[in-house]
Order: structure tokens, then sequence, then C-alpha cells
């Protein structure tokens, strides 16, 4: 299992739950609500991440990136604010590079649950 570099992202990263439940309505407008999965397992989080690093950072984060596409294995994280580290796939990121030896990159990790 490979770890995400120890590279922190910028303050302000973006955090989204969407629990996993299945949702039965009747038609007297009444509805029903059940948890699909392990319970501890429903609520999976994304995150948005920025990192703004020198260009040297930035093709660490996308040499690592580029080996778990080409793998596709997940990676360990820990994000900011989290106490224990979790596994996370990175689907899409961007580069951009907005001046001399200085680059951006934006990441969605969305978080897996593997043994």
């Amino acid at each position: 299992m490979a770890t995400f570099p120890s590279i922190t992202p910028r303050y302000g990263q973006q955090k989204r739950s969407a629990p996993l439940t299945r949702t039965v309505r009747f038609a007297d407008g009444y509805e029903h609500r059940i948890l699909f999965g392990l319970a501890e397992h429903q609520n999976p989080k994304v995150y948005n991440f920025t990192f703004e690093v020198s260009e040297t950072d930035a093709d660490t984060i996308e040499t690592f990136l580029d080996a778990r596409a080409n793998d596709s294995d997940s990676f360990d994280f820990t994000a900011p604010g989290e106490s224990a580290s979790q596994k996370f796939v990175c689907e899409n990121w961007s580069k951009s590079i907005p001046y001399n030896n200085r680059a951006t990159i934006q990441t969605t990790f969305r978080e897996v649950f593997e043994p």
C-alpha cells in the first residue's frame, strides 16, 4: 500500500459526505431510508485539495498520482484535521504553473474501503 508524499495541501480544503442510503417513497408521501452497506463504511468522504508547491514537489505529487492511476491502487493519506489515515483514490487532478518554480495542483480524493 502506497502512502501519499508528506506534502501538505493549502488551507481551505473542501470535504463532502455522501451517505449511501436507499430511499423507498410511498404514494401517501411517507418514505423509508435504509443504510446501504456496512454501518462503518456507508459514509465515504470526498475531499478537494489544492497544493500550492514548488515545481519539484508538484512533480513528486504528479508522479505518485500517475503511478496510482497505472496500478489502479488506493493510497493512504491523513487529511488535515483528521486523526487517522484513510484509504483514497484520486481519479482526477489538474496542474497549473502560475509563475516560475511554483505550481498549483488541484485534486479530488475519494475515500474507499478495502481490506
